[in-house]
């Protein structure tokens, strides 16, 4: 019994002992902790609860020529609770009424939000999403509701921020402006101007809480982001959101499949409007590609400009030297060329081949001339330079395609085809930029959508002007070329649909056949030209695909009418004014014309007129014209009764 009894005693002490052993390792180690490598544990916990944040830069805006916003960053707010942090009086006196009020921004029952409020609070839960993606107003409101208001320390308010893009416009414009995405995803302006745009991110520590939470610290290794600069645009909103709204009109009356309109500034190739248009599955009309920059076409008819210049630069022809259309049927190598107008034309001058759009004119002319050396043709196109890029400032601008007699694709067939515009590709901007040389007097200047880049209004740097072709052709062949297109609207094939009382026009009708390959009747009609024509200011192409050829096909009748509309816009005529500006056939009875009349070399006084009556008087006058404000003349800078001469500059103030 004794043995017994020392036996558990033994066994009490070993174990006493252990426990003291244990104790002590234990207190050694919370010594070794606290003391020893405390810093080392705190700064390894600080780790895994702190990290350093990227902090996005705020994305520059961009701008319309007015200063009008085409894309901002704007702020949106995710706001939560933690449930636990309320005083429980607080707490359950006011989640029935924070419920009702989340309910009406976020559409969830209230009785739900409120239930899962409380359940969370008693499993000790901490987080608790409320609402996302508010907008700053909403974002106001939403802090302010019962209990979030006693904010984040009383009321567990929650907040995270971050930054969208935003486009006040919508779907106009959508595709120039356009987006970026990273990673080599970029279009637009917004990707073409992207490290302007971007600005710099900076770093901010932030500490982790429970359930995901990152609170923000303050930190002397914190960098502030520096925001991206502004993009300045040469696009007016006045002209790009008629331009749309007239497009769409047309796409939907001849159940087309998309189009492009583009608006330059015949002096410094500035895009002032740029539309594109494609059919949706649904069957709206919405912005979905560039049309205008990248896709390349057979231009058809547009391209006769250019047939027609060679033959004149080369000598080979006049605008009166005639040419014998026959029939309206052309054969060469066993196919036939022929033109739209039935029976031919017959024997007409060479201005009328391209005021009547004669294929065969054409095509005759170009073949008999060039076909012992077609080098020469092409050689000529190069000199023009429409084989090359224009080098719009967005990416994407589609390649052209002109044939050369050394390609393996060139047949005996490739010169009389590419007289009329197939076998040729050319984008509308492409097209456009080589007609607004003829307006600019032979001077071909690059098109682009920005001007300037700014921070804080301040300039930090402009893009001006640039030159691509000094010289187009002789001047005596511009002046030529120029007196044919006002032809084509005023006799030939633009009389119907572009000849208007209101601004005088010139330019070009196309229809050409798309997919012919396939053996359908598709088309792609157009008109291209520049206004007003005698003193031009805009040059403009209105390029629709394939409309339903029972409705109508023609350039002419489904371009034409688009392009009419909206250069009586830009001039300053809305289709519901009856003022008279820009043409030798207009009421004699006229106001303006009465003025113009009387008043040759002196000022006449411009008061009370109407803006539009005192630019169409001044610029019949030959003098340049700047305005302030807009609606009816105020004051002018040169005085009634003084001599004035040509290109003198008359500023008037307008009220």
């Amino acid at each position: 019994m004794a043995n017994k009894e020392v036996n558990i005693n033994n066994r009490a002490l070993i174990f006493l002992g252990l426990v003291i052993v244990l104790a002590i390792i234990v207190v050694l180690k919370i010594v070794s902790i606290q003391f020893i490598k405390g810093n080392e544990y705190r700064k390894l916990a600080q780790n895994y609860t702190v990290k350093a944040f990227k902090v996005k830069a705020n994305r520059g805006n961009i701008y319309a020529e007015d200063g009008s916003v085409l894309a901002t960053s704007v702020p949106n707010y995710d706001v939560a609770i933690d449930p636990t942090v309320a005083k429980d009086d607080i707490f359950y006196a006011n989640v029935g009424k924070l419920a009702s009020k989340i309910s009406q921004i976020t559409g969830e029952q209230a009785d739900d939000i409120k239930k899962r409020l409380i359940y969370k609070r008693k499993a000790g839960k901490q987080y608790a999403p409320l609402a996302k993606k508010l907008n700053f107003s909403t974002y106001q409101k939403v802090r302010n509701f019962p209990i979030l208001k006693l904010g984040p320390r009383k009321g567990g308010l929650v907040v995270q921020y971050h930054t969208v893009r935003a486009y006040p416009l919508g779907d106009v414009l959508k595709r120039t402006i356009g987006f970026d995405r990273g990673k080599g995803n970029q279009a637009g302006i917004e990707g073409a101007f992207n490290q302007y745009l971007k600005g710099k991110d900076g770093i901010k520590k932030k500490q982790k809480l429970r359930y995901g939470v990152w609170k923000p610290l303050s930190d002397i290794n914190d960098i502030d982001p520096k925001d991206g600069y502004d993009v300045r645009t040469n696009i007016n909103l006045n002209f790009q959101d008629y331009a749309h709204s007239r497009l769409k009109k047309q796409l939907i009356d001849f159940e087309a499949e998309h189009g492009s309109v583009v608006i330059m500034d015949v002096k410094t190739g500035a895009i002032k409007a740029m539309v594109n248009l494609g059919k949706t599955k649904s069957g709206d009309y919405k912005e979905l590609r560039n049309y205008a920059v990248f896709e390349t076409q057979e231009p058809g008819s547009t391209f006769k400009l250019f047939s027609v210049m060679s033959l004149l630069e080369d000598g080979y022809a006049n605008p009166n030297t005639t040419v014998d259309t026959g029939n309206g049927i052309y054969k060469i190598h066993n196919k036939k060329v022929k033109d739209a107008h039935q029976g031919g034309f017959g024997k007409i001058t060479l201005q009328q081949v391209l005021e009547k759009s004669s294929n065969v004119g054409v095509v005759k002319m170009v073949y008999e001339n060039y076909k012992d050396n077609p080098k020469k043709f092409v050689n000529r196109l190069y000199n023009f330079g429409i084989h090359n890029k224009v080098g719009i400032d967005i990416k994407g601008e589609g390649k052209p395609i002109v044939q050369d007699p050394k390609d393996k694709t060139w047949s005996g067939l490739s010169l009389p085809w590419m007289a009329y515009g197939y076998g040729v590709e050319l984008t509308a901007l492409q097209i456009l930029t080589y007609y607004n040389g003829i307006a600019n007097n032979g001077k071909v200047m690059r098109p682009y959508l920005v001007n300037q880049i700014e921070e804080y209004n301040k300039k930090v740097k402009e893009f001006r002007p640039k030159v691509i072709n000094s010289s187009l052709a002789s001047s005596k062949t511009v002046k030529e070329i120029q007196s044919m297109l006002k032809g084509v609207v005023l006799r030939g094939t633009g009389v119907e649909y572009v000849k208007n009382k209101y601004v005088s026009i010139a330019g070009k009708t196309g229809t050409a056949q798309a997919d012919y390959w396939k053996g359908t009747k598709q088309y792609i009609s157009s008109f291209v030209g520049y206004f007003p024509a005698d003193n031009p200011k805009y040059s403009m192409i209105v390029v629709i695909h394939k409309p339903n050829p029972e409705i109508g096909y023609y350039g002419a009748k489904v371009a034409g009418p688009v392009f009419k509309d909206v250069a009586k816009f830009v001039y300053g005529i809305t289709p519901e004014t009856k003022q008279i500006v820009i043409n030798n056939e207009v009421d004699k009875n006229d106001k303006a014309n009465q003025i113009l009349a009387k008043y040759k070399t002196v000022m006449p006084d411009l008061r009370g007129l109407t803006s539009k009556e005192a630019l169409y008087i001044l610029e019949n006058m030959g003098l340049n014209v700047k305005m302030k404000g807009s609606g009816i003349v105020k004051e002018q800078s040169i005085q009634r009764g003084k001599h004035i001469k040509k290109n003198q500059i008359v500023s008037l103030k307008l009220s």
